[in-house]
């Protein structure tokens, strides 16, 4: 299997969040992803920008960050400037009003481009930024919280990205409710890239290098 694996650390220990990072690394995890929430885009708060900073001093591995904020344009700076060259920022499309400005922010940094599509918005509303952006992350869940169910319809929604990924060249990114089966099924089909959560690697003992070799090894 060559695919991506990324730790959604909005769910791990951050009673140690060092030792979390060192365990992923040993696990080889190949980025980490970090959730920031304002409370108005989506209805939580989950990672602060010191976390972020914090896990971007600890680990050479890159960093995906996941701004589930409104009008990302106003506070995409702050980001990059506690980020490195290669690092991914990935924006909902609708909560800018003009998405490809802040994009261009993202790629004037030297980081990669990403939008982040909620189950609910169609393929043909964004159809037009697949052309600029390096990675899409397709939201099988709606966002705001860790621990939801898969919602079937979104399948149709994967099967249209997969056929356009090569023609726009773009990585297809899953993220919510993946759980071994799905990694599975859907690496089999294409996709370039899961998000682990609590389905997969923060559960039970936690034994993240045993789960990442079980992982790279499908």
């Amino acid at each position: 299997m060559n695919c991506k694996f990324m730790a959604s650390m909005m769910c791990a220990n951050y009673g140690n969040l060092e030792s979390e990072v060192k365990m992923l690394e040993e696990g080889n995890i190949d980025s980490f992803h970090i959730d920031i929430m304002d409370g108005r885009y989506v209805p939580n708060f989950a990672m602060s920008l010191n976390d972020m900073s914090y896990i971007a001093r600890a680990t050479d591995k890159p960093l995906d960050v996941h701004l589930m904020v409104e009008h990302p344009n106003n506070t995409v700076g702050l980001f990059i400037n506690q980020l490195r060259v290669g690092d991914t920022i990935y924006i909902h499309p609708e909560a800018e009003y003009h998405p490809s400005t802040t994009l261009q922010k993202i790629i004037d940094a030297d980081m990669i481009p990403g939008i982040a599509i909620n189950p609910g918005t169609s393929v043909e509303t964004i159809y037009e930024m697949l052309r600029i952006v390096k990675r899409v992350l397709v939201m099988t869940v709606n966002p705001g919280n860790a621990g939801h169910m898969f919602m079937p319809y979104v399948d149709n929604k994967i099967e249209k990205l997969l056929e356009l990924r090569d023609e726009m060249g773009f990585e297809l990114i899953w993220d919510g409710a993946c759980s071994m089966d799905k990694i599975i099924k859907y690496s089999e089909k294409g996709m370039d890239g899961f998000v682990l959560g609590t389905s997969v690697l923060f559960k039970g003992d936690r034994d993240y290098v045993a789960t990442l070799e079980k992982l790279h090894k499908l």
